[in-house]
């Protein structure tokens, strides 16, 4: 995997998505997942642990099971996680504009599985694997260049903390996955959310032209 200092940008605007429910399907293909284990995941609020239950005595799991789940299912995400719709198409044709780059928070040791994943879906874009805050990242990533700059994600900690270090940035909110989409917090002010790429690609086109 590249680190920060091996992507090369041109001097044209920046595109930085999130992975999961963003770009490729996760709700979805997790339940799928889960249902294969004896699990099943139901849309109480907008987290995983206390959501996902044992199937046969109907209870939730414990915090450290969901990680060991989780961490199973992004070994194995090259058999369940499809692309969102439209994306594909999308990104193409954005990238005829921008430059794109993948800023996904997984475990590192999965983004190999990952990146061939996104290969093979003709999502060839860097990729960047990191759990640690995004904003900083961005700000590395971007390092103050006078052209747009536009982050999209569907976690509002994440947009914050891209907003706090970043200030100039388009911020977009997008998840796939309407039914817990519903549950997501309140929006801040200033962070354009739109249910899909050709909606996000509608606002992202207009954020470069104003």
């Amino acid at each position: 995997m590249p680190a920060i200092q091996d992507i090369e940008l041109r001097a044209r605007p920046l595109i930085v998505s999130d992975i999961d429910d963003v770009v490729l399907e996760f709700i979805n293909p997790f339940k799928a997942f889960l249902d294969s284990c004896g699990h099943v995941l139901l849309p109480r609020s907008f987290r995983l642990t206390g959501n996902i239950v044992e199937r046969a005595s109907d209870q939730p799991v414990a915090e450290e099971e969901v990680r060991i789940l989780l961490d199973a299912f992004y070994g194995s995400q090259d058999r369940w996680q499809t692309p969102a719709a439209q994306v594909v198409e999308t990104l193409a044709a954005l990238s005829e504009e921008a430059d794109i780059v993948f800023l996904t928070a997984m475990p590192s040791h999965h983004a190999m599985v990952r990146r061939a994943l996104l290969d093979r879906l003709g999502l060839p874009y860097p990729l960047l694997a990191s759990e640690e805050p995004k904003g900083p990242i961005v700000e590395k990533l971007h390092g103050g260049r006078p052209v747009p700059l536009v982050f999209v994600d569907d976690m509002l900690r994440n947009l914050q903390s891209v907003r706090h270090h970043a200030p100039s940035c388009l911020l977009i909110n997008l998840m796939v996955n309407s039914e817990f989409r519903a549950l997501a917090p309140k929006l801040d002010a200033g962070i354009c959310a739109v249910t899909d790429w050709p909606e996000a690609a509608a606002t992202i086109r207009a954020h470069f032209e104003s």
